[in-house]
């Protein structure tokens, strides 16, 4: 059974802001990001830096792809996996026992340590991407159909957005309570 394109375009097109998103966090501050992918002491130290270079530009890449029908399948399969490849770096540091890593997940502004609801959000993110990569329905979209898909994208980013505002300041909040 295949999905109606609305769906298939309204989670391209969550993921494709996302990684937008993302991108632009690491390329405003290019040292922070090196730093923050040297703490998951993942990579030798001599490919750390160039990783850093090129990682922003490959999130912009597949956003650009996944906008784009001709490429939306591919990007979203490789969207997915990248997605999968974060969340592994944060599986295996949280296995590490190293909890107290900054996840680089708010941006240059804020701090976020890593912590196992990362995970559950990162496969919530993987499950959008593989959303995107199936073949729709083939069917004829009209004007409310991109209504529909603009409103589905912008509930999933304002979901996203808060998960992610919650996520951000849940220490704090718990500190002001005294847990």
């Amino acid at each position: 059974m295949q999905p109606d394109p609305i769906f298939v375009i309204a989670a391209a097109l969550a993921v494709a802001v996302i990684l937008a998103s993302a991108a632009t966090h690491k390329l405003r501050a290019p040292a922070r990001f090196a730093r923050q992918l040297e703490d998951y002491q993942l990579l030798p130290q001599a490919l750390v830096r160039p990783v850093a270079r090129v990682l922003p530009w490959v999130e912009v890449a597949l956003a650009f792809a996944l906008l784009v029908p001709a490429t939306r399948q591919v990007a979203a399969f490789a969207a997915a996996a990248l997605l999968t490849g974060y969340a592994l770096a944060i599986a295996i540091n949280l296995w590490r026992g190293r909890r107290d890593i900054d996840c680089g997940c708010a941006g240059p502004q804020q701090a976020q340590p890593i912590r196992p609801v990362l995970l559950a959000r990162n496969a919530v993110l993987v499950g959008l991407g593989l959303v995107a990569s199936l073949a729709p329905l083939s069917r004829g979209l009209g004007v409310f159909d991109g209504f529909v898909v603009i409103a589905a994208s912008a509930v999933a980013l304002l979901i996203y957005a808060a998960a992610d505002g919650l996520m951000a300041n849940s220490p704090r909040l718990l500190k002001l309570i005294g847990r």
